[in-house]
């Protein structure tokens, strides 16, 4: 685990320039989906923060959403916020706006910046877990230093 992959480690780099102690860590099993990255942690599901990126159906700008592991994002409400009807970005579109693939897309360091509209249920854990560039790595930060470091919107999301 002292070496990185390449993904983990632009995420790693992005993480030091925070200023904070945020660490990446790889798993030998995957950490894709919230359940897997849960069990692999040791934490509940409800403490991965999953970043998941919708388009405009419109503007077919990108739309980042960071929702608690145990929450199903509601898109009506995603809809309320940014002003028109969302749809799930298919996979070479998220490869495209953030540099990395579904299951490894982190809250920050992206190819396009993004201001992400976040979950408040992730507000009520002292810790929470992140993907941090591939589906076997995750990095532990705080609700505080989530919101600092992505400069994100708490809002309702189910």
């Amino acid at each position: 685990m002292d070496r990185l992959s390449k993904g983990a480690q632009k995420v790693q780099s992005v993480l030091n320039q925070f200023g904070l102690e945020l660490t990446v860590i790889e798993f030998p099993e995957s950490t894709r989906t919230s359940r897997e990255a849960a069990e692999a942690i040791g934490c509940e599901v409800g403490q991965i923060a999953k970043s998941l990126i919708f388009k405009g159906k419109d503007s077919h700008m990108p739309v980042l959403v960071i929702a608690s592991g145990k929450n199903r994002v509601n898109e009506k409400m995603i809809q309320k916020y940014v002003g028109e009807k969302i749809e799930k970005a298919d996979a070479a579109f998220v490869l495209e706006q953030t540099g990395y693939a579904i299951g490894g897309v982190p809250p920050v360091g992206h190819k396009h910046h993004l201001e992400p509209l976040i979950d408040e249920d992730l507000m009520e854990y002292a810790e929470i877990w992140s993907a941090a560039g591939t589906p076997h790595a995750v990095f532990k930060l705080t609700p505080g230093d989530l919101l600092s470091i992505t400069r994100g919107k708490v809002v309702a999301i189910k």
